[in-house]
């Protein structure tokens, strides 16, 4: 895969936001389940670590792109940025939310997504959340995502269209926001 231009992918947003878009739609998801803590999992430039921290959610932000991360450190360099593969993570602890927005799960070559659902969901905390969001009809069903989840003890829970909480009609959609539950043991 083609490494990104992390200050280049971020004044997209920047952009979106001095139009007066809402860019962070993902934040205010994820905020509304109060997790103390969360993993940003596939965190690119930080922008929802970024404002998770800013509504006062310890994070821990993780990505595999070097320049991603550079932008992410340049505006938030107070947070905890780590450079790591999600298929191979093992950060040593657990997050009250994990959160894949933005398709992160297709940036991973697909022999790899099993291995990266799984990384991520061994840093769920017993109670917790993994909430994950991407394009459908890309290689990687729904089926086998929420497959993937149960062999590590999470199961769905809630299932949208949007990151507003648009309901989610499996024949209509073209992306499915998941939220996925640890039942605690």
């Amino acid at each position: 895969m083609t490494p990104f231009d992390g200050r280049s992918y971020q004044e997209r947003f920047d952009a979106l936001a001095a139009s007066g878009s809402d860019v962070h739609g993902e934040a205010a998801f994820v905020a509304s389940f109060a997790p103390a803590s969360v993993l940003d999992a596939g965190c690119g430039t930080g922008r929802v670590a970024i404002e998770l921290a800013r509504r006062g959610i310890e994070v821990v932000g993780v990505d595999l792109d070097a320049s991603m991360l550079s932008e992410a450190r340049r505006r938030a360099p107070s947070l905890l940025w780590i450079e790591a593969d999600l298929a191979q993570l093992a950060l040593g602890r657990v997050f009250d939310l994990v959160v894949l927005a933005g398709n992160v799960p297709l940036f991973c070559p697909e022999a790899g997504r099993v291995a990266l659902c799984s990384a991520c969901a061994a840093h769920v905390a017993p109670g917790g959340r993994l909430v994950a969001g991407f394009q459908l009809g890309r290689g990687f069903q729904l089926s086998d995502y929420d497959d993937a989840l149960a062999d590590r003890g999470l199961v769905l829970a809630e299932r949208y269209g949007t990151w507003d909480r648009k309901p989610f009609e499996s024949d209509r959609e073209d992306y499915a926001v998941s939220v996925h539950h640890h039942a605690a043991p």
